[in-house]
């Protein structure tokens, strides 16, 4: 082997957390944790916890008891879990999920069913929690203009 291919055998190689790496396909049962650099694509059935760096997708057939933490996860199928993302929760036509999520961005298609409560995490929501705990209280002494109603 000359030392050219010997350099480029042994190269550590990038994860594309764009790429579908991982399917659960339709037919299949997987019980575990799963974690991923990249994305998953669930066709089949999963039991247990994933966590992905990548995006997470819940396919038409797809049936997921678990607690999702992802990029952004899609789903078309049923998950029974709360679901954690990065970026965007879609919610397709034929989805549903029951549970709850924390998301940047939720996107929910007609005919889907989502049961339980979100929590939307914007990029500039820590720092807007922050100033409204900063802020004066600007309340007049009582019997003044500002004083509760009796």
């Amino acid at each position: 082997m000359t030392e050219g291919m010997t350099e480029t055998m042994f190269k550590s190689k990038r994860v594309d957390v764009s790429a579908t790496d991982t399917l659960i396909g339709e037919g299949s049962t997987f019980e575990g944790k799963i974690k991923s650099e990249a994305s998953l694509r669930v066709e089949g059935q999963m039991i247990g916890d994933i966590d992905c760096d990548g995006d997470v997708t819940i396919g038409e057939n797809g049936k997921a008891k678990s607690n999702i933490n992802a990029r952004n996860v899609v789903i078309a199928g049923v998950v029974h879990g709360n679901v954690v993302t990065r970026g965007t929760l879609t919610l397709t036509g034929t989805g549903q999920l029951y549970g709850n999520t924390s998301a940047h961005s939720l996107i929910v298609a007609e005919g889907a069913v989502f049961q339980g409560m979100s929590k939307m995490e914007g990029k500039g929501a820590a720092k807007e929690t922050d100033k409204t705990q900063e802020q004066p209280n600007y309340a007049k002494p009582s019997g003044g203009y500002g004083s509760p109603a009796v």
